[in-house]
């Protein structure tokens, strides 16, 4: 690991940042030009004072999962991330995997969606990128331990996460999940070890998870109404929509107001009290 050379390039990418770039809030003047050190930690969802070692060069072995998660925040093209890990001594994310490039179109979605909470997942429904608004939504997602970022992970192995969706709609939600995966792991290679480990665990430990998986059903998620339950601002209708990036296959997932309820507002609110839990 070149740890001079590392920071380095973390800290010129920063530099070349500006808050609109990455869906900040732009405007007034700034003593040194780019982001600040804590605007890339909190995109990254790192602390501050991690970060600020990496560009330091005190941190020894950066995991592979920080390393993806700043990519993202400071907008990395697919051959400066793979420059990123061969610095930390690493090698680049397979292009399946859930640390893999990012097509930059949908960041560029995720950032412009304002109010509209919106994720990145990938073809396993792993979450790898989440706008502020889909934090405020349905809370943090990205760089969770072991499977715990993907949402058809959590929603058989983890029930507390149903707790915002509506009883009535566990069973076709669940069904949904499990068709999903399959279609997911059927564009995978044969030997794809997450995938693999990711269907062995869920079958220990959901015998609703086996009992579906065993019925063989093949469909990839498609748009969908959700209603979603919220503790600051009760029910939410929105529709749930599915962009594909054929580049890279990962999906935007994003949760527009249905029309004709008043969950544009909730959302917009639900922003405000976001904004004042970091002010």
């Amino acid at each position: 690991m070149d740890d001079r050379a590392l920071g380095e390039f973390l800290r010129h990418r920063r530099e070349q940042l500006r808050p609109e770039d990455v869906g900040l809030p732009g405007g007034g003047r700034r003593r040194t030009p780019g982001l600040r050190r804590e605007e890339v930690a909190g995109l990254a969802a790192l602390s501050p004072d991690y970060y600020s070692r990496l560009e330091q060069g005190r941190v020894r072995t950066p995991s592979a999962a920080a390393l993806a998660s700043l990519a993202r925040a400071i907008r990395l093209t697919g051959d400066e991330q793979d420059y990123l890990f061969r610095l930390a001594g690493q090698q680049p994310p397979e292009p399946r995997s859930p640390l893999a490039h990012v097509d930059p179109a949908m960041i560029y979605l995720l950032d412009a969606l304002g109010h509209t909470p919106a994720q990145v997942t990938d073809g396993l429904l792993t979450v790898v990128a989440q706008n502020p608004a889909a934090e405020n939504l349905l809370g943090v997602w990205t760089g969770l331990p072991g499977y715990e970022s993907n949402v058809t992970w959590r929603w058989f192995a983890d029930p507390a996460s149903r707790d915002s969706n509506d009883p009535a709609e566990y069973e076709r939600i669940g069904r949904a999940y499990a068709s999903d995966l399959r279609a997911g792991i059927a564009q995978r290679p044969s030997g794809d070890r997450f995938a693999h480990g990711l269907v062995t665990d869920l079958l220990e430990r959901s015998t609703e998870f086996a009992e579906l998986w065993a019925q063989q059903h093949v469909a990839a998620l498609t748009s969908a109404p959700k209603l979603i339950r919220h503790p600051l601002v009760g029910e939410l209708d929105l529709q749930c929509d599915v962009v594909l990036s054929p580049a890279t296959g990962h999906r935007l997932i994003l949760f527009r107001p249905r029309p004709g309820s008043n969950s544009r507002e909730q959302l917009e609110f639900l922003d405000v009290l976001g904004n004042q839990k970091f002010a």
